[in-house]
């Protein structure tokens, strides 16, 4: 029986939830069974966090897929990839802080082998929109997704409430348009001339208060320190918004004449970071992508390289480093589609490829 499954070890490499998330996707994506063990084996709390398990879950339901009993702490686990997405609404109850960023990435990535329903609405309840080591949605919604969309494939996002650590409790809507277009090879190895550099500041209304000015003084501090590096327009707004817990997230992107979009990633502001080191912080990691010419930031890459490997043809990103972790995803996306993967290495950066 278990020759027929693929067998992921879960300590491989950084042995981390991204592992999970990336195989129980390509599960479904190649219609492949799986078996994964020594879940999270040399991390201080092994096994499935309630995260992993709320996206197994998740996915399991609303592909049809049939997963093996899991719970907090589960080490081994099967997972037999069902037959279509046979629901078009699905409802979803995250009673933590856990990122919803990396709850729907196996969704991603499954939803790329649908071609019916023409959308998949999923609202997920609690969670949070903002989360250390995630995309938070925002950046998956001005980043990633438009990024996406070039290659043939469409998410949208609807932030209804943000959730920041430690109760969470966001609201969000994802709604997933499977089978429009067929998935097209990306192509992004030139940054190109900045055209424009947006940012988005959110600011938890708890903290109003007793830091009335903090968007106003993140925000500047960003232009003026932008202002000692490039000569082009920066477009940064702060809002207030309602959550239950206290926060700051923030995200800066450039756009390009070469269509690549080059991104902060998610910066979480920190008791102990006054708001103008968070704003010359968020500035020097833009800043450090477009002196050394890089089309795609670290967070991207891990969302694209899934996508590269399932595309037909040729694709090919420019990166500012192969970490250890990209190593781990690459060599466990091999095992999936069986494509090799080509990485150079430049001055400035390194090439990744699928041939």
């Amino acid at each position: 029986m278990d020759d027929d499954f693929i067998t992921i070890d879960g300590s491989l490499g950084e042995g981390g939830g991204s592992i999970l998330r990336l195989s129980a996707g390509f599960s479904f994506l190649f219609n492949k069974p799986i078996k994964i063990i020594n879940i999270r084996a040399n991390r201080p709390k092994p096994g499935l966090r309630l995260q992993h398990l709320l996206g197994l879950k998740l996915l399991s339901e609303l592909t049809g897929s049939t997963l093996s009993h899991c719970e907090v702490g589960t080490k081994e686990l099967t997972f037999f990839p069902g037959n279509e997405i046979f629901k078009d609404n699905i409802d979803v109850r995250v009673s933590t802080a856990a990122s919803i960023g990396l709850l729907v990435q196996p969704i991603q990535i499954a939803s790329l082998r649908i071609l019916k329903p023409p959308q998949v609405k999923i609202n997920i309840e609690g969670g949070g929109t903002f989360g250390k080591w995630a995309p938070s949605l925002n950046y998956l919604k001005h980043v990633t997704y438009p990024i996406f969309k070039k290659m043939g494939v469409e998410f949208q996002v609807n932030i209804k409430k943000y959730g920041f650590y430690p109760k969470g409790n966001g609201l969000t809507e994802l709604c997933l348009f499977p089978g429009r277009n067929k998935l097209k090879p990306i192509l992004l190895t030139e940054l190109g001339s900045i055209d424009q550099i947006k940012g988005e500041i959110i600011l938890a209304n708890l903290l109003k208060k007793t830091k009335p000015k903090i968007g106003e003084k993140i925000r500047n501090s960003i232009k003026n320190n932008l202002r000692k590096y490039i000569n082009t327009d920066v477009d940064i707004i702060y809002k207030w918004v309602y959550s239950t817990s206290p926060g700051v997230g923030l995200s800066l992107w450039a756009l390009t004449d070469s269509g690549a979009l080059i991104s902060t990633g998610t910066i979480l502001g920190e008791r102990h970071i006054p708001s103008q080191k968070l704003g010359i912080f968020s500035s020097e990691e833009l800043m450090k992508y477009i002196n050394n010419d890089i089309p795609v930031d670290e967070y991207l890459s891990d969302q694209l390289i899934p996508l590269m490997a399932y595309a037909k043809g040729s694709s090919k990103i420019k990166v500012k480093e192969v970490t250890s972790h990209t190593i781990t995803n690459l060599e466990l996306i091999r095992k999936f589609s069986g494509r090799e993967f080509k990485i150079q290495q430049f001055n400035k950066g390194y090439t990744i490829e699928y041939l």
